[in-house]
């Protein structure tokens, strides 16, 4: 019967194993610490966000966020996230085809390079791109003399974002890619197919909602990315701030308020970026469920 765990034999006996051998009161014990836990450092911190934002009245909120620096704070945000988003969703969909698709030397190099990110941290990062392209820089003193500022500068912290978010369509695609294997691109192109209709019309369909949850992780990780941006940023209000780097100016000049209402303008767009992920993650496990019921 489906959902019936298997059964052990011991001697002569047969044992029905259940989900837990945990008597009841442990088991809401841990369901307590949990919850509190979750309640401790989620739940009230967030809220506190939203009550010290608000805590001034609506016309001081909206005076906090909509202020020039503010605006162009958020701009600048929404601007890095539209460049590297779909700049690294063509990088994660290219690296997962070539990576589960294909047979080669370098491979697992390639995918040591993909997940370099998660193991540098974002500073570091930072002073890389501060070492090459600086005015002391290795190619710094060159770009400079022909016009292309980049530290200090909205292509700097591009750059810095695409590097901490790198790893996220590749890596949710990877495994999903890896998992289908190729025996329906190789049907198309065996019926005459050319390599792009294959890839809409056959990949495309199959890793949606993983390209989508990947690219979802990407515009959080974006949004939200500080210790890159702000070695690679310059701090120049109006011009290179962006919004984490405008609250952390806010809250060291005692602008708690306003810092407050730009945080909680950050967390809700968090909380959409949640609710995506959650929606993805649920048409996922329908699509599967699903498709085992067909097959």
């Amino acid at each position: 019967m489906a959902g019936t765990l298997p059964a052990t034999n011991r001697g002569s006996s047969t044992i029905a194993l259940g989900p837990t051998t945990e008597s009841p009161w442990i088991r809401r014990i841990l369901i307590t610490i949990a919850l509190l836990f979750l309640l401790l450092f989620l739940v009230l911190p967030l809220a506190a966000i939203f009550i010290r934002g608000f805590e001034q009245g609506l016309s001081v909120y909206i005076a906090s966020i909509t202020e020039p620096d503010a605006l162009s704070a958020i701009k600048l945000t929404l601007l890095v996230v539209v460049i590297v988003v779909p700049l690294n969703t063509l990088f994660g969909i290219a690296a997962a085809w070539c990576i589960s698709k294909f047979q080669f030397k370098g491979k697992n190099l390639l995918m040591t390079f993909i997940d370099l990110p998660f193991s540098v941290s974002p500073v570091i990062a930072g002073l890389v791109f501060i070492l090459l392209f600086s005015a002391h820089g290795v190619f710094g003193p060159w770009l400079l003399e022909h016009g292309f500022r980049i530290i200090f500068s909205v292509p700097g912290i591009v750059l810095a974002t695409i590097f901490v978010t790198v790893p996220f369509v590749a890596r949710e695609l990877i495994p999903v890619m890896q998992a289908q294997g190729t025996a329906e691109e190789e049907a198309s192109l065996t019926l005459g197919a050319n390599g792009w209709k294959t890839f809409l019309y056959v990949t495309l369909p199959n890793i949606k909602w993983g390209l989508l949850y990947g690219m979802i992780l990407c515009n959080a990780r974006a949004i939200g990315e500080f210790g890159a941006v702000s070695v690679v940023s310059g701090h120049i209000r109006g011009l290179t701030n962006t919004m984490p780097l405008h609250i952390e100016i806010l809250y060291n000049e005692y602008q708690f308020t306003a810092a407050f209402a730009v945080a909680s303008l950050m967390s809700i767009l968090a909380i959409i970026s949640l609710i995506l992920k959650h929606f993805i993650e649920w048409k996922t496990e329908k699509g599967r469920g699903g498709s085992s019921h067909v097959h």
